[in-house]
């Protein structure tokens, strides 16, 4: 941390961005007192005309201005390659308004009216960073998830930048909708969203809205009266009754009724809710955090999810990755289940080989860091070995996937002809082939290839490399069979050519490795299938 003297301030170049004339005097006058070398803008327009002339170290930039709000400003001084770290200002404080300047770019965000000591500490920081001092040091976004979220293992941008916003919203009561794949830890997001609040010592209540029967869920949130139905032997208190001064996690929000959707709406616009059989409503103070895996702004539009809730709950919208796009936070994740669990184990299982590592990470883990758990555990519980795993040890699925495919049988050479005569064609069976035909030989292979159509002459026989000369048959073809035994041609040639990497394939190709992999994961399914 840097000290509180002003060692990193004097001699910095600060230009501050506001329309209100005392208060950009005020904090023109303070840090030109500490040092800095300060330069005023009335408004968005002069801001941008004093980017174009000189080099800031930082700027300090209101958001509601006449002229150009600043997150107008911010997105065109970011277009025009200025880069000097921001601290967005603004009187209204709202939630949403730094979540959308930290994304934009800006490296903080004051809600005004503020002290100078906090308008000190934060430009102390925010200089640090940007030089590269003593402030540069840990990562803040690290720090966060180490102190709030330390089962949230990865250090992946995309992750990192989830808990950029999360330090900023944790202490607010905002409303949180958490998106992503089924096992990407969503749950684990609410828990640390909670545990960095002022709630932190109230219950921390989930629910899991697909696990609960229709008939029941609104007895289950909202509690009941005794006698409300049949069963009703005593009154109980609903979930919103049990996390009353807490939070309470709505998982997998999707599978809501849209019956049970309007009496929830009410309790988020009204904080107050009717157990069933009663009529007397009761307030409760509780923050909602909702979970989906599902596309909620589809099914709104679709008509089973209702629109004005989901605008209610997508607030702040997070978004977790998936397992597949941080493939480089794999070897993290394997190490931490190999240590959490080391204590609890018959026998001693601490290593893993760098290749089994490397074909974990080239498999897709549809079900996330949770299949990718459960895998873990499963390799160590089977394991007979010396205390390493080793791809022995892997799944067969997670084998499969990185094995390269066989090439395909090359076809036969192509007789010398003139070149008006020798047309490439991508030739398919158009009929069923005479029960006593042998089928061509890239069938046989049980891979994707481009097979001779017997209709042709053997001078027409070879593979397309492009389309250029291709010749549709006379009998025509099946053109989503064509494009794709096309594309697994290429794809087989790049994985020959690179000896079965795929890396250095998908590279070759201009696609992600992980759409190589899936592209290939599709085809042995479909041979599997046949």
């Amino acid at each position: 941390m840097i000290a509180a003297d002003d060692s990193i301030l004097p001699g910095s170049s600060v230009l501050i961005v506001d329309d209100h004339e005392p208060h950009r005097t005020l904090l023109q006058n303070y840090l030109t007192a500490v040092g800095c070398q300060c330069t005023g803008a009335g408004g968005g327009t002069e801001a941008l005309e004093q980017l174009s002339k000189h080099e800031f170290d930082i700027v300090l930039l209101d958001l509601r201005m006449d002229d150009l709000d600043g997150m107008e400003v911010l997105k065109r001084a970011r277009k025009q390659g200025h880069t000097a770290p921001t601290i967005m200002m603004s009187a209204e404080g709202t939630i949403s308004h730094a979540v959308d300047a930290i994304r934009l770019g800006a490296k903080d965000f004051l809600v005004k009216p503020f002290e100078l000591e906090q308008l000190h500490d934060t430009v102390t920081r925010v200089l640090g960073t940007g030089r590269g001092g003593a402030a540069s040091g840990p990562d803040p976004r690290a720090l966060w998830r180490d102190a709030h979220a330390p089962g949230l293992i990865g250090d992946h941008p995309n992750l990192l930048e989830i808990f950029l916003v999360l330090e900023r919203i944790s202490g607010t009561d905002c409303t949180v909708l958490i998106t992503g794949e089924s096992g990407t830890g969503k749950e684990l997001i609410a828990r640390a969203i909670h545990h960095a609040s002022g709630r932190a010592k109230n219950p921390f209540v989930p629910v899991n809205c697909g696990a609960i029967p229709e008939t029941l869920i609104e007895s289950e949130l909202f509690g009941h009266a005794k006698g409300a139905f049949s069963g009703a032997t005593q009154a109980r208190e609903g979930r919103f009754a049990v996390a009353d001064g807490g939070t309470l996690f709505l998982d997998e929000i999707g599978e809501m009724s849209l019956s049970v959707q309007v009496k929830f709406l009410r309790v988020l616009q009204e904080q107050e809710f009717v157990p069933v059989g009663e009529t007397r409503p009761r307030k409760c103070d509780v923050r909602i955090l909702a979970a989906t895996n599902k596309n909620l702004e589809q099914m709104s539009s679709e008509g089973s999810f209702r629109e004005d809730l989901f605008y209610r709950l997508n607030l702040i919208p997070i978004h977790l990755p998936p397992l597949r796009e941080r493939s480089t936070d794999i070897p993290l994740l394997v190490r931490y289940f190999l240590d959490r669990d080391a204590p609890k184990r018959p026998r001693r299982v601490d290593e893993i080989s760098e290749r089994a590592l490397s074909l974990m990470e080239s498999y897709a883990w549809p079900g996330n860091v949770r299949e990718l758990e459960n895998t873990i555990e499963r390799m160590v519980l089977l394991h007979q070995g010396t205390g390493t795993l080793d791809v022995a040890d892997l799944p067969p699925k997670v084998r499969q996937s990185a094995d390269p495919p066989q090439p395909a049988a090359a076809p036969p050479p192509a007789e010398r002809t003139t070149p008006s005569a020798a047309r490439s064609v991508l030739s398919f069976p158009l009929s069923a082939p005479a029960p006593d035909a042998p089928p061509p030989a890239a069938a046989q292979s049980g891979e994707y290839a481009v097979v001779p159509d017997p209709s042709e002459s053997m001078v027409a026989r070879r593979v397309a490399t492009t389309p250029d000369g291709f010749l549709l048959p006379e009998k025509g073809l099946n053109l989503r069979e064509a494009v794709e035994a096309f594309e697994m041609s290429l794809i087989q040639q790049a994985l020959e050519r690179t000896g079965g990497n795929k890396n250095q394939a998908s590279i070759l190709l201009g696609m992600n490795r992980t759409t190589l992999v899936e592209k290939l994961r599709k085809r042995k399914r479909k041979a599997g299938g046949s």
